[in-house]
Parts: C-alpha cells; structure tokens; sequence
C-alpha cells in the first residue's frame, strides 16, 4: 500500500476542461489537440454537463444551427438527469438506493444492456457495479487497504444485474451502479441524434474526451482529431482524421492517486485494483456510447488482449500507450 504521504491528485478531464471554457468550444478542443481549426461557416456552444465541459461545433446556416445546438444540449441535459449518479434524484440513484426501479426509461435500459455486452466481451474486466471498489478512492482519504477492497468487490458482479422492460433490480447485497464508463458516451450519441434530425450532419461533439466526428469540417476536409501523449502535458501523442466515427479514450493520468500513476481511478473489477499495464486507450468505434466502454475495457485487459478483441469488432480500432510509452495499435488505426 502507498503511504497517504505519497498520495497525489492530478487535474481531472473536467478540471481541465474548465480553466480553457473560456475560449469557447472551438478554443478549446484546439487547445487540447482534438482537432484542427475549421473553415467555413461555424457555431459552437459550451455548457458544463456529466461534471465536464461539453462542446458542440456545427456547420451550417448560423441562426439554425445555434437553434439546433441549444436543443441539443438540452436533450443532454435531460439524459444527464436520468443517468448521474452525482444526482440523488437521478433513476441511476434510484436504483442504487433502493436496488429496483420499475417502468425503467429507454435510456436506463439501452446503456445497462450496451454495458451488459461490454461486460461479456471482457469477462467482467468492464463492470457498472463497481462503484462500491471506486468509493473507497479519491478525495482526501488514503488509499485502501487490500481487506478493504476484497470486501467491496465482493458486492460487484454486472451477473446480479436483473434487466427486463418492466423493472431492473439489483439482486446482490450492496450493489451500487456507475455508468461513467458509458453514460457519457451514451448521452453524446443522443446529442448527435438531435442534431442529424434537424439536418445537420458536419458537426463535432465533444464530453471529456468522448466524441463524435460527423460528416467534414469544410464539407471535404476531415476532421483531425488529436491523441494526448499521457505524460506530457497537452502535447499529442498521435493525429489521425476523423469523419462519421466516435472517439474516446481513458487514461490513467485522468485522475492518478500516486506519483508513479501505479494507482488511479480506473480499476479492474475483478481485483478491485488499478489497471497495471496502460497509460492510455484509446478507441474508435461506430457510437460514442461503445468507443466509451470499450476504451475503460482495454485500458484494464492491456494491450495485447485489448488489441486482440477490438479486431474482431467491425467498426472498431484502437491506439494503446503503455506505461513505458510503448505503441500497440490495430491494423486499422492509421495515424497521419
């Protein structure tokens, strides 16, 4: 176990995201590398949901777009107060709380089911009840001691989770729920829902590190989005173009409990312990709701079986950097 003297906290996806809000959401994902500056005619919108900033850009005329922009970021927040667990009057909460929630939204139901596929995928190395290893992490209190860990995985296992149309239950004493590995993701996709049902399709989504590329920059230019090097900073690690696809990555710099990044909120739910091998994952993949998952997925399983996996998912590619900066990558990722 790490001393509490040793004990560290880096800024967060969300800290970050904040001190650059001020530039806009253009201004921003320049500035974290997500992707180049556009041309052509623009409007982008920013507002804090999911804990972090997201940002919108989209082409088109400006008065209708910035109209279907507002929309979409209030359908986000509506799904946001369905789906956090940092709400206790969220149904996520709900069901946590009192371990069931009958007549369960379509939106609760699609991400426990996505996450549920996710989780067999891994063989339980992606879990939504893990929430009871990752509240013994974080803030000021010290790191956990191994007793204390083997008893909260002892409550985890996504096999307890009861999903039908009509209810969803929670069947094993002390589970709780976190959908942060997919959530996000999730609610990202609906945005993007709204802003292709109002005819916009050349837009750029982005929630902390998830995001959805969509149709061209300029109307034939890609976007190019940026792979932050996961021990230098802002600087990138890796560009590549992006068009009609969905990114996320997962890092243990997000949020590190120690100097060495050893221990961080990114967990295996099976041991109750940090992920070892991987500094960053990063996925591309047909929906951000998946790119989500899939990245937290094998950030845990490593690079080698991470890799492996994601080639035989269509749609799917991924860039890893280990911990000593070593490249794993896809067939299918090319980089520019």
């Amino acid at each position: 176990m790490v001393a509490q003297s040793e004990k560290r906290v880096v800024p967060s996806r969300r800290a970050v995201l904040r001190i650059l809000a001020a530039g806009g959401a253009a201004g921003v994902a320049w500035k974290l590398g997500l992707f180049e500056r556009f041309r052509g005619q623009a409007i982008t919108r920013s507002r804090m949901l999911m804990g972090t900033m997201v940002n919108l850009t989209v082409l088109g005329d400006r008065d209708e777009a910035a109209a279907a922009a507002e929309s979409t970021l209030a359908r986000m927040a509506e799904l946001e107060a369905l789906l956090s667990r940092h709400r206790d009057d969220s149904e996520l909460s709900r069901l946590s709380a009192t371990g069931r929630v009958d007549a369960p939204s379509r939106a609760l139901l699609e991400v426990l089911r996505l996450a549920d596929r996710v989780s067999g995928m891994g063989d339980g190395a992606f879990d939504v009840s893990v929430q009871p290893v990752l509240d013994l992490y974080g803030g000021n209190q010290p790191l956990p001691a191994q007793e204390a860990i083997e008893h909260a995985v002892g409550s985890v296992d996504h096999r307890a989770l009861r999903i039908s149309d009509d209810v969803i239950e929670l069947s094993r004493p002390g589970m709780r729920l976190t959908l942060d590995g997919v959530g996000k993701g999730y609610i990202v996709d609906r945005g993007l829902e709204v802003l292709r049902d109002r005819g916009f399709n050349n837009v750029f989504v982005e929630a902390g590190g998830d995001l959805v590329a969509s149709g061209r920059r300029d109307g034939s230019v890609p976007w190019r989005v940026g792979i932050r090097h996961p021990r230098a900073g802002f600087s990138l690690q890796a560009r590549f173009d992006a068009s009609d696809i969905a990114v996320a990555t997962s890092g243990d710099y997000m949020q590190a409990y120690t100097e060495d990044y050893s221990r961080h909120h990114i967990v295996d739910p099976r041991t109750g312990r940090s992920a070892p091998e991987l500094a960053s994952s990063t996925v591309i993949a047909p929906n951000a709701a998946t790119a989500d998952a899939l990245s937290t997925l094998t950030l845990v399983l490593g690079p080698r079986a991470g890799r492996d996996l994601l080639e035989t998912l269509p749609g799917c590619e991924g860039y890893f950097v280990s911990k000593q900066l070593e490249i794993t990558r896809t067939t299918g990722f090319l980089t520019a």
